[in-house]
């Protein structure tokens, strides 16, 4: 109990949770449309704009140079889902050349933008793999009022985003606006994608928000269930992770993720035995 009083304790734990229930929000949408790697593409996108607030932050000489780090990671994130999806609608690219010209022209520009303000690449390492442990109070406020956005929208649009995902041209059939929708999905990646990387890191913001999604769907075959199993299995893995690394010297984001996998390795493995199993004795 002494630990929940430390303050930097109470903030990890409070950011891990809303990230853990807000980022499979938007994965149980990106794994309908089979973009689960939009997160990749969108994540290196951020990071350059970490980096662009970072050289704002030293050109306006303020004190805390990585100060216009989320903004600028916040701007870049949604101006590259908004390409992205751009491009996906008009067909002008396969969306997976798009998001691997943003994968690694977004780590490029990232490096480049850090040494011209005057840091390393080193500096980006805590947003390539997550530093939960370094937040502020801010920090933890500003993620809760992006992650109360995330579930305000995903959850009180799910039907008409639901209907977009699944089938665009019964969507656009019954009136929905298609368009609007389609980016208003790419636009709650690039806000997720931004509040999870403090969390779990660039490198690993996509596994928090699929890994979850791809458990929730060995457990049931219902969208609405999938979405919320996956934000109780989000945070249940997110609030383990930082409490074991509370007693453990491990990187938390990379123990979240490795927790995710290593459950869903299990429950598939069980679920195939299961179905052998029931082929044999209907045979």
């Amino acid at each position: 109990m002494s630990l929940l009083a430390d303050p930097l304790v109470q903030r990890m734990l409070v950011a891990g949770l809303v990230v853990g229930i807000a980022a499979p929000i938007v994965g149980t949408y990106l794994v309908q449309r089979r973009m689960a790697l939009l997160g990749d593409g969108i994540g290196h996108v951020a990071l350059a704009g970490v980096a662009a607030g970072w050289l704002a932050g030293s050109i306006a000489g303020l004190a805390q140079r990585d100060a216009l780090a989320l903004p600028g990671a916040i701007i870049f994130a949604v101006a590259g889902a908004a390409i992205i999806e751009r491009m996906r609608a008009r067909g002008t690219a396969a969306a997976d050349v798009v998001m691997a010209i943003l994968f690694y022209g977004g780590i490029a520009l990232g490096v480049l933008l850090i040494g011209a303000s005057g840091g390393t690449s080193t500096n980006l390492l805590g947003y390539l793999f997550g530093s939960i442990s370094t937040v502020s109070w801010q920090d933890v406020w500003v993620s809760v009022i992006l992650a109360g956005v995330i579930i305000a929208i995903g959850i009180g649009l799910r039907r008409a985003l639901f209907a977009v995902t699944h089938d665009q041209e019964f969507a656009s059939a019954s009136g929905l606006p298609v368009n609007v929708l389609n980016m208003l999905v790419a636009v709650l990646a690039a806000v997720t994608i931004t509040v999870a990387m403090r969390v779990v890191g660039v490198l690993l913001v996509s596994a928090l928000m699929i890994v979850p999604v791809a458990i929730a769907q060995l457990l049931t075959h219902s969208f609405n269930r999938t979405m919320f199993f996956a934000m109780g299995i989000g945070a249940v893995l997110t609030v383990t992770g930082i409490a074991i690394t509370l007693y453990v010297n491990l990187q938390p984001g990379a123990l979240i993720v490795v927790i995710g996998v290593v459950t869903y390795a299990v429950l598939a493995t069980a679920a195939s035995i299961r179905r052998k199993q029931r082929a044999r004795i209907a045979a």
